[in-house]
């Protein structure tokens, strides 16, 4: 078993394993000179350039999980939405009325992104460390197509949707929950070793709303991919309020962002294993200060199973230099001995047996 999958399994494992969202992107050389040749759609649906994706940060860094190039707007396509990437999601036609919501399909586990199984085999013939797959936990999904794409306002619209259309809004929602079990457990049958759910715009809505038109649908998703071998990871964004309401999802790993300590976090999640969470914006600029902030977060990180990563996706601007930094001050940070007072193993990159 790797360290990854020790530490999902709520194994508080002597060092912390790290892997970085959004870790096959732009701040990889390799990654830019691939877009000069695909369009952002055309690389996740060529199975093969996706896969070749995914591998680039992997044979730079000693990273402990891969997560599969995609985008959490990749089914959505199948159920009869027209979607373009400018550079954020853009969708062609809102959805807003009740006819709206009926017009969209649910195409079923063979008819939802076929070309994301075929990318999950392709990594797994050449991946070392575990795939992590994902998708897009209902409440978020359906905030894009709303809102049809990005919003300056924090998807105020969205909000004012869900209030003046619920019979609209909860179709939509137990469609798109169809949908994302159907393509999870088409990537779970194809090989990744553990999934995550991206509840990117969790945050923005206020306990009571959330319990109605987030939740369920969520919980729906994670129930429905019970198995012990695959482990579950939510990761909301900007949600420190609704920790207490995650603790009621079937999820094995609670992503946390940087703006919540993960102490507090841990207090409020009690036998979960938690990822996260250091400010992608510490990645930037002063290398110096980079491992000091790195240690903080997993300090604030012991007393459980902690899973390093950012508490968002990586920066474009980050320079490699740094996340190679990093990954040696994670790996070089002894949590047992730090739990006992005798401080971390350094950062020299040379790492600490699991």
């Amino acid at each position: 078993m790797s360290i990854f999958l020790d530490a999902a399994a709520g194994k508080d494992t002597r060092r912390a394993p790290i892997w970085i969202m959004r870790q096959a992107g732009r701040y990889l050389p390799e990654y830019n000179a691939l877009k000069e040749r695909y369009g952002f759609w055309e690389m996740c649906r060529d199975p093969e350039v996706a896969a070749e994706i995914t591998m680039l940060p992997l044979r730079r860094f000693s990273l402990d999980a891969a997560i599969l190039f995609s985008d959490i707007m990749t089914p959505l396509a199948d159920m009869g939405v027209e979607i373009e990437f400018a550079p954020g999601p853009v969708v062609t036609r809102p959805v807003r009325t009740l006819a709206d919501v009926r017009r969209l399909r649910v195409p079923g586990p063979e008819g939802t992104a076929p070309f994301v199984a075929d990318a999950v085999r392709a990594v797994r013939e050449r991946c070392h460390v575990p795939l992590i797959g994902f998708a897009g936990a209902p409440l978020t999904l359906a905030t894009y197509l709303v809102d049809a794409g990005g919003a300056a306002d924090g998807h105020a619209g969205f909000r004012v949707w869900l209030h003046a259309q619920p019979e609209a809004a909860r179709l939509l929602l137990d469609r798109l929950t169809d949908v994302t079990i159907d393509y999870l457990r088409t990537q779970i049958a194809a090989g990744v070793q553990a999934v995550q759910l991206f509840d990117s715009w969790a945050g923005s809505h206020e306990p009571a709303v959330y319990a109605e038109f987030g939740l369920p649908y969520t919980r729906r998703v994670l129930a429905a991919l019970d198995d012990p071998a695959v482990p579950r990871v939510h990761f909301a964004v900007g949600a420190h309020h609704l920790l207490g309401l995650f603790a009621d999802l079937p999820a094995e790993v609670v992503g946390v962002d940087w703006r919540t300590p993960l102490s507090a976090a841990r207090r409020a999640l009690p036998g979960r294993t938690l990822q996260g969470n250091l400010d992608p914006a510490v990645l930037v600029h002063r290398p110096e200060a980079l491992a000091e902030r790195a240690r903080a977060v997993l300090r604030e990180g012991l007393g459980g199973p902690h899973i390093f990563n950012l508490g968002h996706g990586i920066r474009p601007d980050t320079p490699v230099g740094h996340v190679q930094r990093l990954i040696e001050t994670v790996h070089g940070f002894d949590r047992h001995a730090e739990a006992d007072g005798a401080g971390p193993a350094g950062d020299d990159g040379k790492g600490v047996p699991a």
